[in-house]
């Protein structure tokens, strides 16, 4: 390749990463307004798995945080679970040349896992449990008063399904969330964010990725069988997924059957009550501060 034609191939893989990046900040950027993620004097415990989301979205906070119209405070805290061949030298190395203040919880819960779940058995439910629990107790140590996960748009289209197919229940993951034990409020930022543009984004720059090698083994889950479907639906529809998502934000309770969400019971002619997405009330509001803050 010429140095002409070099030069070029270079200046396109600029810009494309450019528009990649300015894309994932302004859709963080209106999640955070949206659902009101972030406020001023907040204490972020960010939790870093040392896969691709949860670096990407590290480091699209670190940028926000310097341009955003409040004042916050973020601390990243990867949980140590003691997997074999886990490398621990990894993510400190890289959280020391970004200068980030940070932790490394160490709690041994993949003895715990390995004992308690059948050979075969999908690992993930208990150890995510017992990973939360002892991160939601950490951010106490620490004084966080919100702790961001790093799952994106996909991950909450799977669990709708997941819940649906699985679990008897219309739920996913909502981008912000007050955790059972009423201290902790969970946010997710990369709500707005496709997985694939993620997984762009982690490649593009050099994240040291660590993989997950108590569950990312598991190649019979459930969420990998409801991954595909989603994946084929996408191929043969595209836009599919994307419009599942606008339904999981457009809720019409009327329209469903859950008695606790609406009063059938009480229904009669003489009712005016509108659902909040059949009335336009209650949709995302794209907050201006967050999302012009990201223009950068």
């Amino acid at each position: 390749m010429s140095d002409t034609a070099s030069e070029a191939a270079t200046r396109k893989e600029r810009l494309e990463f450019n528009k990649l990046q300015k894309r994932l900040r302004r859709q963080v950027g209106s999640a955070i307004a949206d659902f009101n993620m972030i406020e001023e004097g907040d204490k972020i415990m960010v939790c870093l798995s040392g896969g691709k989301d949860s670096y990407g979205m590290l480091d699209i906070l670190l940028s926000l945080q310097k341009t955003a119209p409040v004042n916050f405070e973020l601390v990243a805290v990867n949980m140590d679970q003691k997997q074999p061949g886990f490398p621990e030298h990894v993510l400190p190395q890289y959280l020391d040349a970004i200068g980030i203040d940070y932790h490394i919880v160490e709690k041994d819960t993949y003895s715990i896992v390995k004992e308690v779940v059948p050979e075969g058995k999908t690992t993930c439910g208990l150890c995510s449990r017992l990973r939360r629990g002892t991160l939601y107790s950490f951010a106490d140590e620490i004084g966080a008063n919100k702790i961001a996960l790093g799952h994106h748009r996909d991950d909450i289209i799977e669990t709708l399904f997941l819940n649906m197919f699985y679990g008897g229940k219309l739920k996913a993951m909502p981008p912000k969330l007050l955790a059972d034990n009423g201290r902790n409020v969970l946010i997710r930022p990369l709500a707005y964010c496709k997985e694939k543009d993620l997984a762009a984004f982690a490649e593009a720059r050099d994240f040291p990725i660590i993989p997950c090698n108590l569950c990312g083994s598991q190649e019979n889950l459930q969420r990998q069988v409801i991954k595909q479907m989603l994946g084929d639906w996408e191929k043969s529809h595209p836009g599919r997924v994307e419009t599942i998502f606008t339904a999981i934000c457009n809720v019409a309770p009327s329209q469903l059957a859950d008695r606790n969400l609406f009063d059938f019971a009480g229904l009669s002619p003489q009712q005016t009550q509108p659902d909040t997405a059949d009335s336009g009330q209650g949709k995302p509001y794209a907050g201006p501060a967050f999302i012009n803050a990201m223009e950068i």
